[in-house]
């Protein structure tokens, strides 16, 4: 198999004719080195909001469909573009676009926002991508844009180019997913507000989507999604990259990954009509950081209030006196000996009836579940810990048709 690397080269880094061809000539340099590369172009700089703007003047309210069909425009020029610049420079390419019937990328039909189908695009870049590598050409693909199992045109939404990058880099295995960005990586903070902001050279997956999720733009959450194991990720400027420069991401998050933290959960339940304020979370808070607690959740209704902490000698006696003895609430009540099962991965929230498939097996087996948290990407279960490694066992095996799944 060809060692390959994927490229997604972005509108900012694609601004006029000069940076195109800085960009062609530095592909040229990959190739000529002996690499395998696919390169996902974004629309050129400023085209994609030309387009929107043109929409809001013509149409008020324009159907996703048709939305999604103007705006793939951008990419469909910019990939025909790109591939005159890369045969100027001598590169042996080829555009692909969603009329090709090459074309890897099969979304559902969320129009605006779709979701790859990602057996279905893998089985298409193995039978339709890879043996252009092999008879040493480089496919030039449109980023951002999807098609359905029936053909229409479809978007992927916010950070488009970038899921399309990662996704072919990943069904790929490619050695490598670059970035080209206006950026020469990721900071240390805004530096546009912090001075002395650095260049990190390096961040492992789950401190990227840590920032991500935090409000940092740098890649959408959707691209971390498919950056799987043994993949890694480069993003820098094209100046960056003459000198390997950048920030590279390593590590990965699973599928769905299955364990239970070794640690023993009390649950405590407190009544009273002021324990939805302000002030009672405060202190009780501050009380538990004080004791050096983990607290684990917490959820309120009208009249009361759940904790799950960490359990430790004194627990319930300090959440007494801190919200019942300060008549923030009337009477507590608990269970200690909980533990928590995790059921967490990247492709959570794309797996539709999850929690059903989580929750069934316990049902039926008569487990009881004392809370369910949902938590970003994962589903927090809280049982009793003599139940822990049987309800693990029982998911796993409800799961094991999922992809990926670890434990």
């Amino acid at each position: 198999m060809v060692k390959s690397i994927v490229v997604k080269l972005g509108g900012s880094v694609l601004k006029d004719v000069s940076a195109i061809a800085d960009a062609a000539n530095w592909v040229k340099r990959l190739v000529d080195n002996g690499y395998g590369v696919v390169v996902v172009v974004s629309a050129l700089k400023g085209v994609t909001d030309e387009l929107v703007e043109t929409v809001k003047n013509l149409s008020k309210n324009p159907e996703p469909s048709m939305m999604d069909e103007i705006l793939a425009m951008g990419e469909r020029t910019s990939v025909r573009l790109f591939t005159l610049a890369l045969r100027e420079h001598g590169v042996n390419a080829l555009f692909i676009d969603p009329s090709d019937e090459r074309w890897p990328i099969i979304t559902n039909d969320k129009h605006l926002d779709a979701e790859p189908i990602y057996e279905e695009t893998k089985k298409k870049v193995e039978e339709e991508i890879e043996p252009l590598l092999a008879e040493g050409l480089i496919p030039v693909i449109c980023g951002f844009i999807g098609k359905t199992r029936d053909g229409r045109i479809t978007t992927l939404g916010r950070g488009g180019s970038d899921t399309t990058a990662v996704l072919v880099g990943s069904c790929l295995s490619a050695e490598e997913i670059v970035l080209v960005k206006d950026v020469p990586g990721i900071f240390s903070a805004d530096p546009d507000m912090v001075e002395d902001a650095k260049i990190l050279s390096e961040l492992d997956f789950k401190e990227v989507q840590a920032l991500v999720r935090g409000g940092s733009k740098i890649i959408h959450t959707k691209a971390l999604r498919y950056l799987g194991k043994n993949l890694r990720l480069r993003i820098a400027s094209l100046k960056e990259l003459l000198s390997n420069g950048g920030t590279v991401i390593k590590g990965y998050e699973p599928d769905i990954e299955v364990y239970s933290p070794p640690l023993r959960i009390t649950m405590a339940t407190i009544v009273g009509d002021q324990l939805n304020g302000a002030v009672a979370f405060e202190k009780l808070v501050n009380k538990l950081k004080e004791r050096g607690l983990k607290i684990i959740g917490i959820t309120s209704e009208e009249h009361s209030l759940v904790l799950y902490v960490e359990e430790k000698d004194g627990i319930i006696a300090d959440i007494h006196s801190t919200l019942v003895s300060g008549s923030l609430g009337k009477a507590i009540s608990l269970y200690q000996d909980l533990s928590m099962l995790v059921i967490s991965g990247r492709m959570l929230e794309t797996s539709p009836g999850i929690i059903y498939k989580v929750t069934k097996p316990l049902a039926e087996s008569g487990i009881n579940l004392y809370g369910l948290l949902t938590i970003s990407s994962s589903i927090r279960l809280i049982l009793s810990s003599r139940d822990v490694e049987r309800a693990k066992n029982m998911i796993i095996s409800e799961l094991k048709n999922e992809e990926g799944v670890e434990t």
